[in-house]
C-alpha cells in the first residue's frame, strides 16, 4: 500500500504558474509508475503526465506538452509537475496516481492508488 499525498495547488492568472507536490507515505516511489491527472469542472479525469521512478520513459498529454514537466526528487520521495503558462482550460482538480507495471499508462483505470487531490484554479 501507498498513500499518496499532493499540494500546491491554487489560483492562479492565465500565463503564470504553479509547482504540485506528490508525496508517498508508507512506502518509496521505487519501482512505481507516477503519474498526474485532472478533472476540470463538470468532466472526467483526464490524463496529464507520468513516468517512471527510473525517469527512462515519460509521457505527456498533447494539451500540456511544453508546458508542463513532471519530476522527482528521490531524497524527498516527492514528484513535481511544473505547469507554465497556464490556461483557463488547466483548471481542475489535480491528482497524483501510482502504479505497479510499465509504461505506458494513461487510463484512469491503469492507476492503484490515488492522492486526495489539489484544486488548481487559472483565473483572471
Amino acid at each position: 500500500q501507498v498513500e499518496l499525498v499532493e499540494s500546491g495547488g491554487g489560483v492562479v492568472q492565465p500565463g503564470g504558474f504553479l509547482r504540485l507536490s506528490c508525496a508517498a507515505v508508507g512506502r518509496t516511489f521505487g519501482y512505481l509508475v507516477v503519474g498526474w491527472f485532472r478533472q476540470p469542472p463538470g468532466k472526467e479525469h483526464e490524463f496529464v503526465a507520468t513516468f517512471s521512478w527510473t525517469g527512462r520513459s515519460t509521457y505527456y498529454a498533447d494539451y500540456v506538452k511544453g508546458r508542463f514537466t513532471i519530476s522527482r526528487d528521490t531524497a524527498k520521495n516527492t514528484v513535481y509537475l511544473q505547469m507554465t503558462s497556464l490556461k483557463p482550460e488547466d483548471t481542475g482538480v489535480y491528482f497524483c496516481a501510482a502504479r505497479s507495471g510499465s509504461l505506458p499508462a494513461t487510463h484512469r483505470s491503469d492507476y492503484d492508488y490515488w492522492g486526495q487531490g489539489t484544486q488548481v484554479t487559472v483565473s483572471s
